[in-house]
């Protein structure tokens, strides 16, 4: 508390970055990307056929990753290979597995985030849960 008694505000502009990183890690197709890309680099192709998704999608989220710096794309010939920019971002998602397994997944279970809202958000846009950015 301020001395006037007014509660001080909150720090929000410093935390629009973090709320982004974390936004554009919100999806599970680019979760799954980003464990892809852990192992080594990986073509549009390679994305496609191990995620089970069409190619626009895959290079719309591939594009997410990459507007948010999470990703870079390398030409070689006609094709592209994408990776991670940072190996933080393993160690970002190594603690958010530790964090998950301390409280028991509790978040899936969350009415606002959980699966089942995610779910209900998918049937009320009428997708089944992919979602190009």
């Amino acid at each position: 508390m301020t001395m006037s008694g007014e509660l001080p505000a909150p720090p929000r502009r410093e935390l629009v970055p973090a709320a982004a990183l974390f936004h554009s890690l919100s999806d599970t197709t680019r979760l799954a990307i980003v464990q892809r890309l852990a192992a080594g680099e990986a073509r549009v192709v390679d994305l496609t056929e191990r995620l089970g998704l069409a190619q626009s999608t895959v290079s719309a989220h591939l594009a997410c990753l990459r507007d948010c710096g999470l990703v870079t794309g390398r030409p070689q010939g006609r094709q592209m290979f994408y990776s991670l920019t940072r190996p933080e971002l393993l160690d970002l998602l190594a603690a958010a597995q530790t964090l998950l397994a301390a409280t028991g997944s509790a978040v899936a279970l969350c009415p606002n985030f959980g699966a089942d809202a995610r779910a209900e958000a998918d049937l009320k846009a009428g997708t089944s849960g992919v979602r190009g950015e």
